[in-house]
């Protein structure tokens, strides 16, 4: 039987950036699982509205983005230390949304997504709450997935649950993915997909598409 999520060790909610007590604390971490949610899938014209953190100890950050905020030092600060290894799902957008929106230049990346792609061959099904059920066995509730995040100071709890599940699995997920990728000997590939990320999501943003076809 799937197992359903639990309570996170600790959960906490800020305002357009992160403390700089918060900021200190995230900064001696390995790696950190991140996810966004934006009013849609356009970079430019859908804002970035929520992000969410998760630590290597289950501690949950969710920091709300007013609308026109085109900054937060704190964050970035941490996005873009070189010591710590930023996990996402399908990294692509969220790198891209974060360029765009507050100017956030995220390195080094692991994406999950596209370890399942390189890794699990044998499934055609590699959204993250398969990916999760999978390699973690909890089941996620995706049910909040379309909906609107722009109302900031009024997101529901059924809102801020789901974000905040979106990250807590990524950590465990990213280390049993990386364990089969280096069993295939897909490892050293899948590091080099990750490497051109931050390419991929300027391109998007840039509104360059099917540039690698004849």
């Amino acid at each position: 039987m799937p197992q359903k999520s639990d309570e996170p060790e600790t959960f906490k909610i800020f305002d357009k950036d992160i403390d700089n007590e918060t900021e200190v604390a995230l900064s001696s971490s390995l790696a950190l699982a991140v996810d966004t949610e934006a009013m849609g899938l356009i970079h430019g014209r859908d804002r970035l509205c929520l992000i969410q953190i998760c630590d290597e100890l289950d501690n949950v950050i969710c920091v709300r983005i007013e609308k026109n905020q085109n900054s937060a030092p704190n964050l970035k600060s941490i996005l873009e230390k070189q010591t710590i290894e930023k996990v996402f799902h399908f990294a692509r957008f969220d790198v891209a949304a974060l360029a765009s929106n507050l100017n956030i230049e995220v390195n080094p990346i692991f994406c999950t997504k596209i370890a399942s792609k390189i890794g699990r061959t044998y499934s055609p099904r590699h959204g993250l709450k398969e990916v999760i059920m999978e390699t973690i066995g909890v089941e996620l509730d995706k049910t909040a997935q379309s909906s609107d995040w722009g109302k900031v100071g009024d997101l529901t709890q059924k809102q801020l649950i789901y974000a905040a599940n979106d990250v807590r699995y990524l950590i465990k997920a990213k280390q049993k993915l990386e364990e089969m990728l280096r069993r295939e000997d897909r490892w050293d590939l899948a590091k080099k997909c990750f490497q051109c990320i931050p390419t991929l999501s300027e391109l998007d943003r840039r509104r360059f598409t099917h540039i690698f076809e004849h």
